[in-house]
């Protein structure tokens, strides 16, 4: 008998909080990291936290006068805390969480909202808006990527479909790069640590010609042993292989005009993506076709039922190579009264991927791969008043394109007939050799018209509406081949062959216009205190079903499945921003209510031709919940943060869900879904830290000695869209530990721990496809320890 699932170890309580001086029993909302994390920050006086300063509004704003929730991570913590990829960025950000089977496969959200749970399909666009320095990144995959060169990262909560509003229902990642410096800068840094871990970063910046021309030079390269050790062929899988590299020129000849290049390459080439046991769920299949009998029946047998002991043993090749890149320009134009801004941008993204879609070491699917090619291109173009007027406003147009073309194949090995088919007497060679090869390309072309205006009515009083008109059109088509398998004219067998993989042609477009924006009221009650309401609605852009739809009754495609209706989001929020204890202490709380109308998801079809999955709309999804966020200035070398949130989501109505494993029969059917938790989501996440230092001289150098930790928490969650009580990730906590001394003369060492505790913990759940029972998934990185040398010039 298979063992079923280990018992999860138990992590850090929620106390540990409490050892660092910071627990809080609520949620996390804006405010920075702490005194130590200069994003453009100036003390407010010789004991307050610093402040923060940002440009959620397309303008440069103290944190605490934006009536916006947000949380926002200046680089310096960035680099303090070792946070290089969007993984590492859920610690300190506690609405935010990412699931990724491999870079195309990623999942991104914001309070649960974002991304439609499951495989990725080209045809659609994710909810969260990613944006770098301006520009939109239409892919998910760019979050697969590591940092580089970070000045700060706001993630902005809730629809911001005025300033934003590029599929922005959920939120935005607004990701500020260092620009180039007229005074010459340089920094150097390597780590190492446990498992091969090599992390190289190198920066140069500089004028180029005297106050006329800067440049500015980044590059990092990060590599890692494989996490899983494979039994079948000895390789280490889920290895970490990086390069990134962004160039940079700033032309600053006047006072009226600067103007912004810049270039970036970046490749990840690792062996890599593969998941391991997790557990053996019962269905309601026949206990021959569940995977205790399978397996047995080929003589197959798990290298480990604990998935923590990190072995792997599929048979086929893996490989996530994925190079993302581009250039961009930003124009700024002081006019005097009024500041004109052009960003134009060029993106790519090529993934070439190879996989082991069964995840163990039998030849049921052998071949499974989804290479994709994309371009886009953007322009925007805004007009913005300057200076503190009375009335504040912003103006814009966006244009944006996007090509992608996928070229996704299937094959089937000897082991395949028995595994997904029925009834057992098949011919057990029916699916070897069976393949499907299919071409997909779609266009998107969209564009916008934005105004946001904020009125002063008087010194304490403000209102902000803003609206965003977009429309948008895309253009797609899908074609699929099957060869190889038994040769053979039985029309049974056939039809057997056809129901794993079958050939289909078609062709789809549609065009869509919306309105989007919001309502914003600020009262300041005091100098230190900022009340606001929000009313928002958001849109996220329909899609096009670009891996295949269902079949009519007369078997041909059915057209009404291809295309995906738009996301309509209103969103309700009200929040307060404080500081108090001579601004020691900075203490933010946002509430927020949110119903989505026509959810994107994976359904199952229930018409009268071959049943199956693929995407459309759900009724209504609903998230709400409340966070809060602390920062204290214990005394000038001590400085600690919570952040803390607490979500509730469901499906309000999804009646065409599928089914969770533990109700898959021999059919496949649809189950009602309404009321069932929203997949992804954690009702309790907690973030909380701190940094203190203090000044002394060591082997005669002057500096600071220092001393951080950061501990996070993330209650249970759904990891699967039909909520399967064998997929739902167990609670669990992680603490990192760092310690080092920064001298005055810009030399830096650190000795630092991640995951102190050794954590057993699962970053994601799915079923083996065909629905045998097995789950497989992703164990969280182990305790890994190292160190890290630095040098800063500036």
């Amino acid at each position: 008998m298979i063992a079923t699932r280990p018992e999860h170890r138990p992590g850090i309580p929620l106390a540990f909080a409490a050892l660092l001086g910071c627990a809080a029993p609520f949620g996390a909302a804006a405010s920075a990291y702490g005194v130590y994390a200069e994003t453009r920050a100036a003390p407010t006086d010789a004991t307050g936290i610093e402040e923060i300063f940002v440009t959620a509004r397309r303008r440069v704003e103290n944190q605490q006068d934006v009536p916006i929730p947000m949380t926002v991570i200046g680089g310096d913590v960035l680099d303090d805390t070792r946070t290089y990829s969007a993984l590492r960025l859920t610690q300190l950000a506690p609405t935010f969480n990412y699931i990724s089977s491999n870079p195309r496969n990623t999942n991104y959200t914001i309070r649960g909202l974002g991304a439609s749970f499951g495989l990725a399909n080209d045809g659609l666009e994710p909810g969260v808006g990613f944006y770098i320095d301006q520009v939109y990144h239409a892919r998910p995959a760019v979050a697969s990527f590591d940092l580089l060169d970070v000045e700060r990262v706001e993630i902005l909560r809730g629809p911001q479909g005025t300033l934003f509003g590029k599929n922005t229902t959920a939120g935005a990642l607004n990701i500020t790069t260092r620009a180039p410096t007229f005074d010459p800068e340089a920094r150097f840094e390597l780590s190492g640590g446990q498992d091969g871990y090599q992390q190289g970063k190198a920066m140069v910046s500089g004028a180029l010609i005297d106050d006329v021309l800067a440049g500015r030079l980044s590059a990092a390269a990060t590599q890692r042993d494989g996490q899983l050790r494979n039994v079948t062929n000895g390789n280490e899988d889920n290895a970490q292989d990086q390069v990134a590299v962004r160039g940079q020129l700033l032309y600053d000849a006047t006072t009226d005009v600067k103007v912004r290049l810049s270039a970036d390459y970046n490749r990840n080439d690792a062996k890599c993506c593969t998941q391991v046991y997790v557990t053996t769920g019962s269905t309601l299949k026949p206990a021959a076709q569940q995977f205790p009998a399978l397996a047995a029946a080929a003589g197959y047998a798990p290298p480990s039922t604990d998935p923590y002991d990190r072995k792997s043993d599929v048979d086929s090749r893996l490989q996530a190579r994925s190079e993302l890149g581009g250039a961009s320009a930003t124009v700024d134009w002081d006019l005097g009264s009024t500041t004109l801004t052009s960003v134009t941008a060029w993106r790519y993204w090529n993934w070439d991927p190879a996989n082991d879609r069964d995840f163990i070491a039998l030849p049921i699917q052998t071949v499974s791969k989804n290479p994709d090619q994309q371009d886009q291109y953007s322009q925007e173009i805004r007009l913005a008043s300057n200076g503190d007027n009375t009335v504040d406003w912003v103006t814009g147009l966006y244009a944006f394109t996007q090509k992608l073309e996928a070229r996704p194949a299937a094959e089937y090995g000897a082991n395949a007939t028995r595994w997904l088919l029925t009834p057992l007497t098949l011919p057990a060679n029916l699916l070897d050799g069976y393949r499907s090869d299919a071409d997909g390309k779609i266009t998107t072309d969209s564009y916008a018209a934005f105004a946001q205006v904020t009125w002063k009515i008087t010194d304490r009083l403000e209102l902000t509406p803003g609206v965003r008109y977009t429309y948008e059109k895309k253009d797609g088509r899908y074609n699929q081949t099957v060869s190889g398998g038994l040769d053979t004219t039985d029309p049974v067998l056939i039809a057997r062959k056809l129901s794993v993989q079958r050939p289909q042609t078609y062709a789809a477009d549609f065009d869509d216009s919306s309105t989007s924006g919001q309502i914003n009221v600020a009262y300041t009650l005091t100098d230190a205190v900022l009340t606001y309401a929000t009313y928002s609605i958001g849109y996220k852009s329909g899609g096009i079903n670009m891996a295949g739809i269902p079949n009519d009754a007369a078997n041909n495609p059915a057209l009404s499945k291809a295309v995906v209706d738009p996301e309509h989001v209103t969103n309700y929020e009200v929040g307060l921003k404080s500081q108090f204890l001579d601004e020691r202490i900075t203490a933010n709380l946002a509430a927020f209510y949110t119903d989505v109308k026509d959810y994107q998801a994976n359904v199952v079809d229930n018409g009268p031709g071959a049943l199956r999955g693929y995407l459309a709309n759900v009724d209504k999804v609903r998230v709400k919940g409340v966070e809060l966020d602390a920062t204290a200035k214990v005394t000038e070398g001590f400085t600690t943060y919570a952040r803390v949130a607490f979500n509730s989501g469901e499906y309000v109505s999804f009646e065409n869900g599928p089914c969770p494993l533990e109700r898959i029969g021999t059919a496949t059917a649809s189950c009602d879904l309404s009321g069932k938790d929203l997949p992804g989501l954690s009702k309790w996440t907690v973030s909380t830290g701190g940094q203190y230092q203090h000044t002394l001289q060591l082997f005669g150098h002057n500096g600071n000695l220092f001393i951080g930790a950061e501990g996070s928490y993330r209650s249970s969650f759904y990891a699967d869209a039909s909520d399967s009580i064998y997929m739902k990730v167990d609670a669990y906590s992680l603490l990192n530990l760092r310690a080092g001394f920064r001298a005055d003369n810009g030399f830096e060492v650190s000795v630092w721990s991640n995951n102190v505790t050794d954590e057993n913990y699962m970053l994601l759940e799915q079923p083996q496809p065909g629905n045998s029972g097995l789950v497989v998934g992703v164990p969280g990185d182990p305790r890994m320890s190292g160190l890290t040398v630095r040098y800063q010039y500036n």
